[in-house]
């Protein structure tokens, strides 16, 4: 009996040292490639390659950190762009989930809306500024509109495309066992189609993102697109990489949290 506990023991720390060795090198690949361009960054700001003004040494965008987070004005700017990317994914993650319920599953709103949906997908956040500001202003309306617009088209035509495309023996298989219309809905094709929504809601976290600084350039006085803006006229590209850096990491740590959130909710689609 004894020894069958120290067997289990073994098996456990066996398993154990080997999920904490994969996840060592799961780390270690990004480290090794944040390291290798790092090098190269200082490389070439230490040679001279590059005037300082046009391409700022990792020292001088790290101090530029230091600076807007001791002014206050970091904290503040990353407090508003976080609030106004979360309301317009909240938004348009809401209504293309929905809607991509519907076009996927009824033929009539599919055929109404489809076409003009898909006329809207190639039309960029940045372009429809203008039009966002004129109606709705230069508060916040105008950026929680563009966000969630892009956000929006992203999400329904994942869920669209997940809810279209779900396998035929999967609602035969939930009719043959006598599974109601709403039953089939609930249990087979949205757990079908959660995959397909979650790949939208995970890009619709980098989209809104990116359609944020299109947001935050026009109309806005405060935010991290609006500090790039005033970096700019500037000309502080120490500044303009530490912002840029801050919204990659940004999104990094938004799109691995709701990868994991995928994983877990819908951990069927793991193998």
């Amino acid at each position: 009996m004894s020894d069958a506990r120290e067997t289990d023991r073994a098996a456990t720390g066996a398993s154990g040292l080997a999920a904490g060795l994969t996840g060592a090198a799961h780390l270690a690949k990004p480290l090794l490639s944040f390291g290798f361009i790092l090098a190269i960054w200082v490389g070439v700001t230490a040679a001279g390659l590059v005037p300082e003004q046009i391409f700022p040494s990792p020292l001088s965008v790290w101090q530029a950190t230091m600076e807007m987070a001791a002014n206050g004005t970091l904290a503040t700017d990353l407090a508003v762009s976080l609030r106004r990317a979360a309301t317009g994914f909240a938004i348009g993650t809401t209504l293309g989930i929905a809607l991509g319920l519907l076009t996927g599953r009824v033929a009539l709103i599919r055929t109404l809306l489809n076409p003009f949906l898909t006329l809207l997908r190639p039309i960029p956040a940045i372009a429809l500024v203008p039009v966002a500001i004129v109606w709705f202003g230069i508060g916040e309306g105008s950026k929680y509109f563009v966000i969630s617009y892009t956000v929006f088209l992203t999400v329904w035509f994942n869920t669209h495309h997940g809810m279209e495309y779900i396998p035929d023996i999967y609602l035969r298989a939930s009719r043959s066992l006598g599974a109601s219309r709403m039953r089939e809905f609930v249990q087979v094709v949205i757990p079908a189609a959660a995959p397909h929504i979650f790949a939208g809601i995970r890009l619709g976290v980098a989209l809104a993102f990116l359609s944020l600084v299109a947001a935050e350039l026009s109309g806005a006085s405060s935010g991290l697109g609006y500090r790039l803006q005033e970096a700019r006229q500037y000309i502080r590209t120490d500044r303009m990489f530490a912002l840029l850096i801050i919204l990659g990491a940004l999104g990094a740590v938004v799109d691995l949290v709701v990868h994991w959130l995928g994983k877990k909710l819908v951990h069927w689609q793991q193998g």
